[in-house]
């Protein structure tokens, strides 16, 4: 800066700083590289990509969330388009690749009206208006879901699973996703509400996708804890205990003194005493299995094994509070307190081995509120992404039992807003109407990448679609196998009403944020500049 001759130095040295339509223009270009980097993973016919990182470590995945959290990102931009893809991960499991997508494409025909010297208040206003009316419509033509009903719900799994490396399993695998989800739903008067947590994912490499299996209780990666228990107990009473089966230590330091031979043999026999009483307070509830959240002495693994109780010693407390879900035990933190009413119940327990791994099922139990799930792979990779694919479904059932509403994909939701929005426009007037109708426009980003990605022609697929909606068909979509457009409620394309929401109050909010920049000023220090060395952190190699 200069005031008259003499210089004033404001910013600390070595910081940059890029102002006005540099800056916005820098900022857009970030945005819209990450939207490209995940373009053609969108869809059934997407591609994968594999990430590599500095450990060597390799990640084979088609899932936006995955791939932006993964990637070493540096553009503070782009940083907020990690941002789009996080929330809309948390908030529905599914969606993330079209949320950056429409993202970027906001962006990008946004940059095209900011050319034209239309000025970013009046864009983000049009952006506002366009995102509400987005919502409204979206809402309007939602129908019903009933939560009795697990046809449909199969048909939302499949969907989002259809993209994934599940895609191949993917009735098979819906079946067991709903089954898991209307399991551990609470009804709560006309509310339902259901915690994932409850549902425990284990992975085991080896076999095929087939082989993936619901149980209908927990999957524990323990074995029984002594060589004398029994290696499957039926009809399980199960003792749930977060205190140790040990002879307590002293809080403070002591020292015992002992003088001869008769006193130590007196203090042993006490030690021993004192677990056979713990060991026979927990036969006296007529437990069967102890599962204890810490330690066990090899003295009281003795006699439980001899008594015929399956015990389990270092269970982690996720796993006893699933377990006390799934079998209606209730937890003990005195054994003293322990009462056959405490028990839970389990029809069968055994120990089961694969490969070098050994696991304990608790299996068979009654209107279970915790399930497992015991996918199965033939590698390592193909399994960590058929747990992706199993999250992304169990997210949008859960989703779609708590919103009772589905819409239909396949590009026909985002083609129907697009119609209405360019027909509201007029409405409005003036220059927010052109931001509007920039807003329409991006949003046949998802049927045009949809076309893309699946190696048709875009442009006469998104004539066609208008063509359809125009007469009045909301529900056309593409048909990523075929190239036609057809009714995608027909096709079983469907999603809850929820992931549409939140792709565009996403995607809109985090346009608007980026258009509203126009002074980027980066510290040396920060790590990141405006305009990171190399491009944009190497998003073009994709």
């Amino acid at each position: 800066m200069m005031a008259g001759q003499q210089p004033i130095i404001v910013l600390k040295e070595g910081t940059t700083r890029e102002k006005g339509k540099g800056a916005r223009s820098n900022n857009i270009n970030a945005a819209v590289a990450i939207a490209d980097a995940v373009k053609s993973t969108l869809g059934p016919k997407g591609m994968d990509k594999m990430l590599v990182d500095s450990m060597g470590d390799v990640i084979i995945s088609n899932d936006g969330a995955t791939l932006l959290k993964e990637m070493d990102i540096e553009h503070p931009a782009a940083k907020m388009i990690l941002e789009v893809a996080k929330s809309q991960d948390e908030q529905c499991g599914d969606g993330t690749t079209s949320a950056v997508i429409l993202t970027g494409e906001l962006l990008k025909t946004a940059n095209l009206l900011l050319d034209k010297h239309i000025h970013p208040t009046i864009m983000t206003s049009g952006y506002k208006h366009a995102a509400n009316k987005a919502i409204e419509i979206l809402r309007k033509s939602a129908s019903p879901l009933r939560a009795s009903d697990k046809e449909m719900l199969q048909k939302i799994a499949m969907t989002a699973m259809a993209s994934k490396g599940a895609s191949g399993s993917k009735e098979f695998l819906a079946k067991i996703v709903v089954d898991a989800v209307t399991s551990i739903a609470d009804k709560h008067g006309e509310n339902t509400f259901i915690d994932l947590d409850n549902v425990q994912i284990q992975k085991q490499q080896g076999g095929n996708i087939e082989d993936t299996e619901i149980i209908k209780g927990i999957i524990l990666d323990k074995e029984r804890a002594h060589e004398g228990m029994p290696e499957m107990v039926t009809k399980a009473k199960i003792a749930l205990v977060n205190t140790a089966l040990e002879v307590r230590k002293t809080e403070v330091d002591a020292r015992i003194q002992i003088q001869d031979p008769s006193q130590l043999q007196a203090f042993l026999n006490e030690e021993e005493s004192m677990i056979r009483k713990m060991v026979e307070k927990v036969r006296a509830s007529g437990a069967t299995v102890l599962l204890c959240q810490k330690g066990i002495d090899d003295l009281a693994l003795h006699f439980l094994g001899k008594h015929g109780v399956y015990a389990i010693k270092q269970v982690k407390e996720s796993d006893i509070k699933k377990i006390a879900k799934a079998t209606g035990a209730r937890i003990v933190s005195d054994l003293s307190d322990l009462q056959k009413e405490d028990l839970g119940y389990a029809g069968n327990i055994q120990q089961k081995k694969y490969a070098d791994d050994t696991y304990t099922f608790i299996q068979e139990c009654k209107n279970p509120k915790a399930v497992s799930i015991l996918l199965r792979g033939g590698t390592e990779h193909v399994v960590d992404e058929l747990e992706r694919g199993i999250h992304d479904s169990l997210s949008v059932v859960k989703v779609a039992l708590q919103d009772g509403k589905m819409v239909v994909g396949g590009g026909a939701s985002a083609m129907e807003i697009a119609m209405a929005l360019r027909a509201y426009a007029p409405n409005v007037g003036g220059r927010e109407q052109m931001a509007i109708e920039a807003f329409a426009d991006a949003m046949e980003i998802i049927p045009k990448t949809l076309a893309q990605n699946a190696g048709f022609d875009a442009i006469d697929i998104i004539l066609e679609l208008r063509r359809q909606h125009k007469k009045g068909n909301k529900n056309a979509g593409i048909n990523v196998f075929t190239g036609k457009v057809e009714d995608m409620m027909k096709n079983n394309v469907i999603e809850p009403l929820s992931v549409g929401l939140q792709e565009i109050q996403a995607a809109s909010e985090a346009s608007m944020m980026i258009l509203r920049i126009d002074d980027v000023i980066a510290s040396k220090s920060g790590g990141s500049s405006a305009s990171p060395p190399g491009g944009y952190g190497g998003m073009d190699d994709y």
